[in-house]
């Protein structure tokens, strides 16, 4: 896939086409995901990589994380990016 990537904040996702399908959904808006609105999300989840932010409110309802991505703000134009595979810290890199 080429092309802007944008924030599905106002959708609550995207899915993107390529050679490997990302979604990316946004779960800000929810207090904790229902099962009528699993419905609705659960076509985001069909063959594809899926990142969710908040994923809080999808607790008990959504698959197992396989990798947790943490992105924080450095100072300046620094960001940090953690990536933790079931728990356990994997590395931690600064772009």
């Amino acid at each position: 896939m080429t092309g802007p990537v944008t924030s599905p904040t106002f959708t609550i996702g995207h899915r993107y086409r390529g050679r490997v399908d990302v979604s990316h959904l946004d779960l800000f808006r929810f207090r904790d995901v229902s099962p009528a609105e699993w419905g609705d999300l659960e076509p985001y989840f069909e063959d594809a990589v899926i990142f969710v932010e908040w994923p809080e409110a999808g607790a008990g309802v959504l698959p197992p994380v396989r990798a947790a991505v943490r992105l924080e703000h450095g100072g300046g134009d620094l960001r940090l990016v953690t990536i933790e595979d079931d728990g356990d810290p994997g590395f931690r890199h600064g772009d």
